[in-house]
């Protein structure tokens, strides 16, 4: 058996374009559209030993830098825009209420009244209304009870 030394530092450009489809399926099998840049940083890679004949070193070199662009390509695509500092974006649970109006299901006898949101049944406090009236809750007191406005 020959053992070619130049054959081991050469890889066919189809090589790079098969492992570009193979990622770019694998992103159907674990979502999170990385393996997709990957793999079509592989596929250019293909491409370009296509038209400039390199070693398996030199390629790789390329297919690196590739991914790299490729990445900050879908980043700048799909990549998260947040507003304000990272904790605005977790769930707040009834400060996400702040704002928003409703219906009162109840009326609002004595400062206490009754809001339908879905299926769940929110205790209310503001000045006296009848139910029916449109409101918009200005506020949470102890996480429980949202305050509301005439809207």
């Amino acid at each position: 058996m020959h053992f070619d030394f130049d054959s081991l530092l050469s890889l066919s450009p189809w090589a790079w374009v098969i492992l570009g489809v193979i990622l770019c399926g694998a992103e159907m099998l674990a979502p999170g559209a990385f393996l997709l840049w990957i793999g079509l940083a592989a596929i250019a890679t293909g491409m370009v030993v296509f038209v400039v004949p390199l070693v398996v070193p030199w390629a790789t070199i390329v297919f690196a830098g590739l991914s790299l662009a490729f990445a900050l390509v879908g980043y700048r695509v799909y990549g998260v825009k947040r507003k304000g500092p990272p904790e605005a974006a977790l769930n707040q649970g009834t400060e996400d209420f702040v704002g928003r109006l409703f219906v009162l299901a109840e009326p609002i006898e004595q400062g206490v009244g009754r809001i339908f949101f879905g299926d769940t049944v929110w205790r209310v406090s503001g000045p006296d209304m009848p139910a029916g009236r449109n409101v918009r809750v200005t506020g949470v007191e102890r996480g429980v009870l949202l305050t509301v406005e005439a809207a």
